[in-house]
């Protein structure tokens, strides 16, 4: 479905996207993961043929988004990062009006906007006005306006940035029966519970460059510890979390706590008692993405 090979975007003289290579494969759903400026939307905008590239390959649907934009447009679905809904119209004519931009009759319009309001759960919201609507509310319809044209390929950009819990299961629930539909899914986030729910395979972007890709099982298996133990100290009562090296397989002292990476969490924290190390709290759980994102890209903030 795309694939690119050495793609680059520059914005003057800052290299955004350097040279990065990957593809997606019908029916899947790819990821791009990566903090604030990885270069993750610019990649997407080259995707889906809104922004030119500056250098390399790159095909979507076998097509060349520099000659063939409108062509790949046409097949498109795209939820772009900020919703950009008609506010004055109602919920049905967002639909109804953005599926007669592609040319499609009106009859089979409303038929394909009334299906769409039903799959993500606003068909009692017909007649209503978008503006009054929740930002989940907004984000469903926005997910259910880039599908009216029927697309073969939807690009999410940050679909549920902003959301609360409720309302990002609820995206994540729509998103999900797409995927069983076959519907070909490519979407960024910071999200790592996200990516961990919704993605085949990702890539981990990092100041324009592909640093990681895999599933995320595959992802946390090569970079990090099957299980992580959080130890927590009263205030000034960490001075023995030097004695800990040793452990475990990595040992990470950080401001408010001590992480400690192990195969084998149970050993390890009878382990830490046994050197008389004495936390206030312990908590065992497993290695997740956000473990393999902050082990890649570092803890500290870029601006």
């Amino acid at each position: 479905m795309v694939e690119a090979r050495g793609l680059s975007k520059r914005f003057g003289d800052f290299l955004a996207v350097d040279s990065v290579d990957f593809a997606v494969v019908a029916g899947e759903t790819f990821g791009f993961l990566g903090p604030n400026g990885a270069g993750k939307s610019s990649t997407m905008r080259m995707i889906g043929a809104v922004s030119p590239r500056a250098g390399g390959e790159l095909l979507v649907f076998g097509l060349d988004p520099a000659a063939d934009g409108p062509a790949i447009r046409q097949r498109l679905g795209v939820v772009p990062q900020q919703d950009n809904l008609d506010l004055e119209l109602t919920v049905f004519e967002n639909l109804f009006v953005y599926g007669r931009y592609f040319g499609l009759p009106a009859k089979l319009v409303r038929e394909r906007a009334q299906e769409l309001l039903e799959f993500v759960q606003l068909a009692e919201r017909r007649d209503h006005r978008v503006e009054p609507l929740s930002g989940g509310m907004k984000r469903r319809l926005t997910i259910a306006r880039a599908l009216v044209n029927a697309p073969e390929l939807m690009l999410l950009d940050e679909p549920t940035t902003g959301l609360d819990p409720q309302a990002r299961h609820a995206v994540w629930e729509r998103l999900y029966r797409l995927k069983q539909q076959g519907v070909t899914l490519v979407l960024t986030t910071h999200y790592m519970d996200e990516a961990e729910q919704l993605c085949d395979r990702l890539v981990v972007m990092d100041r324009g460059r592909i640093v990681a890709e895999g599933s995320p099982r595959e992802l946390i298996a090569r970079y990090v510890e099957r299980e992580v133990v959080e130890l927590r100290f009263a205030a000034g009562g960490d001075g023995r979390a030097g004695t800990l090296d040793g452990v475990g397989k990595r040992v990470e002292v950080l401001a408010d706590r001590v992480l400690i990476g192990t195969d084998d969490g149970d050993a390890t924290v009878a382990a830490v008692h046994a050197r008389g190390v004495e936390p206030d709290s312990v908590l065992v759980r497993r290695s997740t993405l956000e473990d393999v994102f902050l082990s890649i890209t570092g803890r500290t903030l870029v601006d």
